[in-house]
């Protein structure tokens, strides 16, 4: 019943079950971007088609993203109200113009994207849904600087009299090399997660020979896209490693159980822990592996995580500065394994296409269904790792979790709402799946006869005299 835990466990599920919406949001709307300025280019209509179909499955996923993401700020003050009053100042900045900004820009021309198929010029239509596609990555960008400031604080002074922290450099801010690379890292797995929800989507018609011309030049054109977005995920990663061993090395060494400063450092494929996790029972090493990952040229000692707990303890005080060494480790490993077995996947469904369609792809087609939950799997082990590893820092350096709680939260209060928060969002998922599957079964066919439905109902044609 320790409210710091449960507030935690809270934050947690309900950042978890937002994250599942928020990168196939990011990554789909760019391909419904290529499919429709495609389509106005050539003026062929199975683009078209393919657009609005791929649309139908963003809108519910953007519904379900926004529904869930509204109450991620509300915990802010309701559980972390000591954090809020402490790093508003900074904090609030890019919250609030990624709301003001970024979130209307989206929202508002997603409303007249949706309503206007054949009411507006086929250029001036599809111009709103590249507005639509840049408001929502500048969204994620603005969370992410604010995100990013938890990991590597940067442009503030510390107000000793008021107790907080103050922004006094909003170019830094802006600028932070930790928000940025969490940002293309972000951008690059929402492609990811897209493409390998519309390559899973596609291997299902395919199978069936349902709509083959449409689902042939969608599966064609994510696969690519799907390959590039994958590898530039792992790149991507590797610098974010290599940079977070400068600003947040405990947590950098904790995804990778290196408990000692040894030079040259090994790399550990596998490993298991006791059941404190502070102690490793056994571990598969490949030699200098470690050293030649985080230092191409070979030079430096990495520290380990008793030699930073010294350090830490010097800098910041007497405490325990290590995070859930197991945790972190095997999130990382699930992460990287995911990635790697994506890009195989993607690099072999662009070969496939060179042999007969549909005919000798049957079993690998079924087995693409099945790969749709692959990114999900990396994203949700990423964020794990990124959040978990820098305990027990909820900002890096300057305050930690356990200080940042809402001052007369009991563990009562916290576990009411964490029971009633995870009912409803199993609920939300629930019926997202539902219709996800429901309309990406029923194919082009289903969004085409209710546009057209649409399109009977507002004309002023079908309009009874008043």
């Amino acid at each position: 019943m320790d409210p710091v835990v449960l507030s935690r466990w809270q934050f947690a599920i309900t950042t978890i079950y937002h994250f599942f919406f928020v990168p196939l949001t990011m990554g789909l709307v760019w391909f419904i971007v290529i499919l429709q300025t495609i389509y106005v280019r050539t003026g062929n209509e199975t683009y078209k088609q393919m657009a609005k179909f791929w649309g139908k499955l963003f809108l519910i996923n953007f519904a379900m993203g926004v529904v869930t993401g509204i109450v991620q700020e509300f915990q802010f003050g309701m559980n972390w109200s000591t954090y809020s009053r402490y790093v508003g100042d900074i904090f609030g900045v890019p919250l609030a113009i990624e709301g003001l900004l970024a979130f209307f820009l989206e929202s508002t021309f997603l409303g007249i994207w949706i309503f206007g198929w054949d009411r507006l010029p086929k250029g001036l239509h599809a111009a709103t849904i590249w507005l639509v596609a840049i408001g929502s990555s500048l969204s994620g960008l603005f969370i992410l600087l604010a995100n990013g400031f938890m990991q590597h604080p940067v442009g503030y002074v510390v107000n000793e009299t008021a107790g907080r922290l103050e922004l006094v450099d909003f170019l830094a801010l802006a600028t932070n090399p930790r928000g940025w690379l969490l940002f293309v890292h972000t951008i690059s797995a929402s492609l990811t997660t897209a493409a390998f929800f519309m390559l899973g989507i596609s291997a299902y018609h395919l199978v069936r020979k349902q709509h083959l011309n449409a689902f042939k030049k969608s599966f064609q054109l994510v696969a690519g896209i799907g390959l590039i977005a994958a590898i530039l995920v792992g790149v991507t990663g590797h610098f974010q490693g290599i940079y977070l061993l400068e600003v947040q090395p405990m947590a950098a060494v904790a995804s990778e159980a290196h408990w000692e400063t040894v030079y040259p450092a090994p790399f550990k494929v596998i490993a298991f822990f006791d059941r404190t996790g502070q102690r490793e029972i056994w571990s598969l090493e490949i030699p200098r592996v470690l050293n030649w990952l985080y230092f191409p040229k070979d030079v430096g000692a990495i520290p380990g995580i008793h030699q930073i707990q010294v350090e830490y303890e010097a800098r910041y005080g007497p405490g325990n500065y290590i995070p859930v060494v197991p945790l972190a480790f095997w999130m990382f490993r699930i992460m990287v394994g995911a990635g790697l077995l994506m890009i195989a996947l993607a690099a072999y469904g662009l070969y496939l296409p060179l042999k007969k369609w549909p005919e000798r792809w049957t079993r690998w087609l079924k087995g693409m269904v099945w790969a749709i939950p692959l990114p999900y799997i990396a994203n949700t082990s990423g964020w794990i790792l990124t959040e978990t590893a820098r305990q027990p820092w909820i900002v890096h350096g300057l305050l930690k979790t356990e200080n940042a709680m809402s001052p007369n939260l009991s563990g009562g209060m916290v576990l009411f709402t964490l029971i009633g928060f995870t009912l409803v969002y199993a609920v939300l998922m629930i019926v997202d799946v539902y219709l996800l599957v429901k309309f990406a079964k029923a194919g082009p066919d289903a969004a085409r006869h209710e546009h057209e439905s649409e399109n009977r109902i507002l004309s002023p044609v079908s309009a009874p005299d008043s």
